[in-house]
């Protein structure tokens, strides 16, 4: 009795486990706790086994021996063995290689030369536990050092005292650790000034006498050793000769794993000794953190490497008169790292079970599975799912085994392991302590599609017990894996079978268990899922060639597989970097593409359409198009003119889009004086060239043009300089500032200055020192353009000391000093102090009594969505505006959104500048100030420009999706327009899928108009999870899209929707109702035709049997009360006829007032006269059902906008019903209506049944106006196929005037009594119950489906009724009350209505009517009020 509970209690865990996957820790521990106390009753536990000690990457010596370790750890004997390259190796047959007795492989001497490699290679250690299983090690890679030799030789080199130099030792990079160097015989010391470089080369800075003698460099370890020629290195005085900048070694852009050190290598050679600076990412790099440190003169060394110094770096160097700047790209890689490793598990044969592991690293690791050491190769039962975990479907007890999780990267490679151990839970009948369950009886399929099929089947004929639960075996026909799928919970018996495969067998077979456990199995049954629609495979051999700069060729072949001939071909195209996709349609196999940008990359596809719709998508091919010249010229581009000698030129890169291809330099031209003469031409990779060798005070011209392989693109204008008469005195140091300004704030003061009156001698910098109570605590050296500076990260309320100096080569000047107190912390924080407003000019020169004018005529000229041409003019200049000396211009900008944005400021030395980096379709104003020596202009007049449009860069936010109140088929999805819109948002774009992992073209699309935040979507599926993304557009193309928002539909829809689906007719030629009837439970969950249900269906009989008697009893009174005042009424016509002619004429003045019967609210409003434009939440040019308000006929739209039945006064006057609800007093209307309101709840869940009304209704519904032609709906959307090859109903005849005398109305008698059907139906409607007074009951205007022709014949749509549609937005949409079926008393019998019909009334009957109604209305609004 234990054992049989044992086995029990495994089952249901194994359950629990297998429903969870087993992929985490607990679930292992649950394993471990649930069937680890069992191994004595037949239960084995999990074999612990792993490596203990796996091989590393070992770098070898030719000739010496090698170890690769590895050991296994298990309880259970193992037995290890290697794989090299990935397969066995034969210790027996190889006597160099051994097995060690922990594991480890020994080779005792390493073999290597030029042709012959064989220890070299990628080492495996493979251990196994026979009868259980193996697992493998982690990989490692064995490298042989090369033979030892040298590439280059040092050579003899002199050096200046104090100066740099680098002597070579080139040899292979697996040599580098194997060389040191030699001084004199004597091993050099490396230390922070003696590097030697990762090439192997020795670096000396700083040199003195002491490092002059005879170097060479030696190769050891590697057998004997071997040494390069001696070169000599000597050390000279230094004699004060300006030396040209060299470079000796620069970085050069490299790889390491995490942890690692690295030395990135700038040794510089000139004089005066050059200053070298680092940047990482366009920042000074901190050399005072730890990790980092300047060795060698300008090395920079960083050890102990993390992810976030993987970056830009870049060695910048100034030796006064020259500069340069090297970059390099440092790339660190990070290993493996298991986040999830694979978890042991138990489970049973038939079971699905899924291995996760989930690993992390840069670059991204491959995840590779293994199972006993094997790669597993995914097929339909092995899956690899969500990229990196291992599914196992429908478990054979072959699967029992160890699986291997294997994650490799660049920077090394990981291994994790899991045990599966398959269940035997099966017990005889001697051990079961009950009978259980007999076989299911009657399973069918009793829905089959392409990819899904639908079992149902009936109780057991002896079930044994009261919670039956059902497990659902299935396989592939031919094939012994089955898989498994348990019913949802107890009782429910039937199941649907996902994931099927198109036109293939399956045999399923279904088991009933109880608390005993399993039952008998029941005869298996074969099903083949459907045929799927045929659609185009994909295209094969997608070939797309560039063919010039602008156009691309692509050709493709016609699919293999498909149904029906091929209609056309989709062709789509997307710019690299953009989301948008555009297409065109092709007919044939080829085309040719124009019109595309230069040098730019494009992806391509190509869609097959027949007439079932678009095939499968070809893979993106990715092409360039050719490169070009560049098409506009450099940017910006500036002369600075450093002394007699020399100019300083530099410049931007051309505008993004324009270069067209690779740039391979910049080609820069200059000439002396205006005039033509000739020019010389010099090249550079760099933004800057220094011009040296000019004449002292002569006027030069330089322009710049951008090159690429295809040639020089435009060049820039002319620019002119002056170079100076004589060179700045730099014999002595400057002198001192003439004056120094503070402005203290809360942690910051900032301090403004002017330079020395003594312009004549050269200021090279400044420097800035400040501290509490002494101006020596800190230094700052700033440039000696600047004027200004923000001393940050003060104490508060504190007294500083600030002192300014100026220096050049020959020393620092004189300084100047001033004090400040820092504000209290109680004061507001600092704010964003703009330091042109502070100022007015940075560079704040001497006062001076004659300032320089400003420039005029300032345009600002637009060039793109980023970039603004500024131009002005000078009037200090002469008329040919041509600059002759040093002056300079300052451009500033700013836009006014923020109102507190700072402006921005650039210099040139041009009457124009280009201003990049701005934002789309922003409005800047822009102005302009000269400076010439100490003289400034004060601003100019401003400029405005707004940028063009751009693509919105940011998505639409703030998206929220919620479910329709009393529809779930429905949803309202909001959403606010993106916060960078870059233009007028002119629509949205809303995609929703139920894969998330789809591509974006296999979303299903919904358009929206831009002034829409709100969109509604129909149609949905019940119990779905979906996923929707939103997109903006603009007039210059698509942005981005916003994140997936995630929301499922209900599980089932509302109660009161379920009850009124059921005994509804059909209209023919719509979506019927489901196959298996009209009532029936098939479709509806959670109905299992229980005894409570056929007690519900009941009362429910009885119930509708009771107020339909009710209902024809208070019917037939009201009939009797009608006919009565219909014969005093025709008594008066009678005895007035001649005055009713004068009626007759004056009836169309009559405005009688218009009803309005809210179905939601049930009360009467009158109508406006101009009706709503937009009578729908939003624009959908789309449709997507044949449910779609939008996709639908009017007079469709306004057969089933009144979800319970049309009433009008002619209606009312046959059953006049006691109105108790208040109504709001307007102005009458020339139509009554009583149309209930448009709403978009119910327009694809509720059927309605027309019969043809009463012949007294339609003769004065002639009379008025036509009702709404009917439309029938199914209760649930069809599938886009239905929607496709449904044909749109066809379109109402136009209306014809109304008849408007009594000879008219007459012949249309006439004509309804012949075309009228023998039999009338009584109608039904559905009224909402709500407060006493405000409802009434209304009867329901029913057609006959049977004959819808004569319906629509005898009633044509009118104008009026079209209008009163369009107001169906009055009132509130979500305001939804619980629909109740009820029987509305009868029509008027045959007789009767024959006798309605012969009565001919008049227009002042109607209007006698109307009064009386309006007098109603009046009564029942004075109620209200009261």
């Amino acid at each position: 009795m234990a054992e049989r509970g044992a086995r029990l209690i495994v089952y249901f865990a194994s359950l629990i486990v297998l429903r969870f996957g087993g992929a985490d820790k607990e679930s292992e521990r649950i394993s471990h706790y649930r069937f680890g106390g069992f191994v004595g009753t037949g239960i084995r536990g999990f074999t612990p086994f792993r490596f203990s000690v796996e091989p590393v990457d070992t770098l070898a010596v030719r000739g010496l021996p090698a170890v690769l370790n590895c050991s296994a750890a298990s309880d259970a004997p193992v037995r290890v063995e290697w794989k090299k390259d990935g397969t066995f190796l034969n210790l027996v047959a190889d006597d160099r290689k051994r097995q060690l007795a922990d594991g480890s492989l020994l080779i005792s001497t390493v073999v290597h030369s030029k042709h012959n490699k064989p220890d070299e290679g990628v080492y495996q250690c493979v251990a196994t536990i026979d009868n259980l299983g193996t697992i493998s090690s982690r990989t490692a890679c064995l490298t042989v050092a090369g033979l030892p030799r040298f590439l280059s030789q040092p050579e003899g080199v002199s050096v200046r005292s104090g100066g740099t130099e680098m002597l070579s030792c080139e040899v292979t990079e697996e040599l580098v650790p194997f060389t040191r160097w030699e001084r004199d015989g004597r091993p050099v010391e490396l230390n922070a000034r003696v590097i030697q470089l990762p090439s192997g080369a020795l670096v000396i800075s700083n040199a003195s006498q002491s490092d002059a003698g005879l170097y060479h460099c030696t190769i050891d370890g590697l057998g004997p050793a071997k040494t390069t020629e001696e070169a000599e290195l000597q050390v000279s005085a230094d004699s004060g000769v300006e030396e040209k900048l060299e470079t000796l070694q620069g970085p050069v852009s490299v790889v390491k794993v995490i942890g690692e050190s690295v030395l990135l290598p700038c040794v510089m050679k000139g004089f005066p000794v050059p200053v070298i600076r680092w940047t990482f990412n366009d920042r000074p790099v901190d050399e005072s953190r730890e990790r980092f440190a300047v060795i060698g003169g300008g090395s920079l060394q960083i050890v102990n490497l993390t992810a976030e110094d993987a970056g830009k770096y870049a060695c910048q160097t100034d030796s006064g008169n020259m500069t340069s700047e090297i970059q390099a790209e440092l790339t660190v890689h990070v290993p493996p790292r298991f986040l999830t490793r694979p978890s042991n598990t138990y489970a049973q044969e038939s079971m699905d079970i899924i291995f996760e592991c989930d690993v992390t690293g840069s670059p991204p690791p491959t995840i590779k599975w293994m199972k006993d050491g094997d790669t597993v190769i995914p097929s339909d039962y092995f899956r690899i799912v969500k990229q990196h975990d291992l599914q196992v479907l429908g478990l054979v007890k072959s699967d029992e085994g160890f699986y291997q999780c294997l994650a490799e990267n660049d920077a090394g490679n990981v291994q994790a392991s899991a045990q599966l151990i398959i269940l035997d839970l099966a017990s005889s009948p001697a051990e079961r302590s009950g009978p259980t369950p007999s076989a299911p009886r009657d399973v069918v399929a009793s829905l089959v599609s392409t990819r899904f099929i639908k079992l149902t089947w009936r109780l057991p004929a002896e079930p044994h017990g009261e919670n039956i639960t059902y497990s659902v075996f299935y396989s592939l026909e031919g094939t012994n894996r089955e898989r498994v799928e348990n019913t949802s919970g107890p009782g429910e018996m039937q199941v649907t079978i996902q994931n099927l495969v198109p036109d293939t067998k399956y045999t399923f077979r279904v088991v009933a268990s109880n608390t005993n456990g399993p039952g008998e199995s029941s005869t298996p049954l074969t099903v083949a899922t459907q045929l799927e629609v045929q659609v185009p495979g994909p295209a094969p051999n997608l070939q797309v060639v560039s063919v010039s700069t602008a156009s691309v060729t692509l050709s493709w072949d016609r699919p293999s597989t498909g149904n029906g001939e091929i209609q056309t071909y989709r062709l789509f195209y997307s710019e690299k970097g953009h989301d948008s996709e555009q297409d065109i349609d092709v007919t044939g196999l080829s085309y040719t593409m124009t019109g595309l940008k230069k040098f730019t990359e494009y992806s391509f596809r190509v869609v097959a359409y027949n007439k079932h719709g678009p095939g499968v998508s070809t893979e993106d091919v990715v092409v360039r198009t050719l490169s070009d010249v560049p098409s506009a010229p450099p940017l910006n581009l500036t002369l600075e003119v450093l002394n007699s000698t020399s100019i300083m030129v530099r410049w931007q890169p051309p505008p993004p889009g324009t270069l067209n291809g690779e740039l391979t330099g910049y080609k820069l031209r200059y000439r002396k004086g205006l005039r033509r003469a000739d020019a010389i031409e010099m090249s550079t990779t760099q933004l800057y060239q220094l011009i040296d060798g000019l004449e002292k005070g002569k006027v030069y011209t330089v322009r710049v043009s951008a090159s690429t392989v295809n040639g020089t693109g435009p060049t820039t204008e002319w620019i002119a300089a002056e170079t100076f008469e004589n060179d700045l005195d730099e014999s002595q140091v400057p002198g001192v500032p003439s004056s120094l300004h503070v402005r203290p704030l809360v942690n910051r003061i900032v301090v403004s200055w002017t330079p020395p009156e003594n312009q004549e001698i050269l200021v090279r910098g400044y420097k800035i020192g400040y501290g509490i109570g002494s101006p020596h605590a800190h230094t700052v050296t700033l440039d000696y353009k600047q004027r200004f500076y923000s001393i940050d990260d003060l104490d508060p309320s504190s007294h500083y000391v600030i002192t300014l100096k100026a220096f050049n080569n020959m020393g620092e000047g004189i300084p100047i000093y001033n004090s400040a107190t820092t504000r209290p912390q109680s004061d507001p924080i600092d704010p964003d102090i703009d330091f042109y407003e502070l100022f007015n000019n940075p560079y704040t020169p001497a006062p001076d009594p004659t300032p320089m004018l400003p420039p005029v005529g300032v345009q600002a000229t637009v060039l793109s969505q980023d970039t603004v041409k500024v131009s002005w003019a000078d009037n200090s200049l002469a008329k040919n505006q041509k600059i002759t000396d040093s002056r300079y211009y300052t451009i500033r900008w700013k836009t006014n959104i923020p109102a507190n944005t700072k402006y921005k400021m650039a210099n040139t030395t041009s009457l124009f500048h280009t201003v990049t980096a701005l934002k789309p379709n922003t409005l800047y104003e822009f102005s302009v100030m000269v400076t010439k020596s100490r003289r400034s202009s004060t601003w100019s007049m401003t400029a405005h420009g707004t940028t063009f449009e751009s693509v919105p860069s940011s998505a639409p936010k703030d998206v929220t999706v919620i479910s329709k109140e009393g529809n779930p088929r429905i949803i309202n999805i909001n959403w606010q327009p993106p916060t960078e819109a870059n233009g007028k948002i002119t629509g949205y774009i809303i995609y929703y899928s139920t894969d998330v992992n789809a591509e974006v073209h296999d979303w299903v699309v919904e358009p929206v108009v831009g002034n829409r935040l709100t969109h509604q979507i129909q149609g949905l599926t019940l119990d779905t999870t979906y996923y929707f993304k939103i997109q903006a557009r603009n007039s210059k193309g698509m942005g981005p899209m916003s994140d997936g928002v995630q929301f499922r539909t209900p599980k089932a829809e509302p109660s009161d929707k379920m009850s009124s689906d059921q005994g509804l007719l059909v209209k023919p030629g719509h979506p019927t109702l489901p196959e298996h009837g009209i009532g029936s439970n098939m479709d509806k969950p959670g109905i299992t035709g229980s005894q409570e249900n056929h007690l519900l269906v009941i009362v429910v009989i009885v119930c509708v049997g009771v107020f339909t008697i009710i209902a024809v009893v208070v019917g037939a009174v009201l009939c009797t009360r009608r006919s009565n005042s219909h014969q005093k009424k025709k008594r008066a016509a009678c005895k007035s006829s001649t005055s009713s002619h004068k009626y007759k004429s004056s009836s169309k003045d009559l405005k009688p007032p218009d009803l309005w019967i809210h179905h939601e609210r049930l009360e009467l409003k009158p109508m406006d006269k101009s009706p709503d434009p937009n009578p729908v939440m939003t624009e959908t040019p789309i449709p997507r059902t044949a449910q779609d308000p939008a996709a639908e006929p009017s007079h469709q739209r306004r057969g089933h906008e009144g979800e319970d039945s049309v009433s009008t006064l002619a209606g009312r006057r046959g059953v006049r019903p006691k109105v108790m609800m208040p109504f709001d007093s307007q102005p009458s209307q020339p139509v009554i209506s009583a149309h209930p309101l448009h709403s978009l709840d119910h327009l694809h869940h509720h059927h309605h049944h027309y019969h043809l009304p009463p012949r007294g209704y339609l003769h004065h519904q002639i009379g008025l106006r036509a009702p709404a032609t009917p439309s029938t709906l199914s209760d649930r959307p069809p599938s886009a196929e239905s929607v496709r090859n449904q044909p749109p109903a066809p379109e109402p005849p136009v209306a014809p005037s109304q008849p408007s005398t009594t000879a008219e109305l007459e012949k249309t008698e006439a004509l309804i009594k012949e075309e009228e059907p023998p039999s009338i139906n009584p109608p039904t409607a559905h009224v909402r119950p709500t407060h006493p007074l405000k409802s009434f009951a209304v009867p329901a205007v029913t057609v006959s489906a049977h004959n819808p022709s004569t319906y629509e014949s005898a009633l044509p749509s009118t104008p009026l009724l079209a209008q009163s549609v369009k107001m169906a937005s009055i009132g509130t949409l979500n305001r939804v009350r619980a629909p109740m079926a009820v029987t509305v008393p009868s029509a008027p019998d045959q007789s009767e209505t024959s006798k309605m019909l012969d009565v001919t009334y008049e227009t002042d009957e109607l209007s006698e009517e109307m009064a009386h109604l309006e007098g109603l209305m009046k009564d029942l609004n004075a109620i209200t009020t009261g």
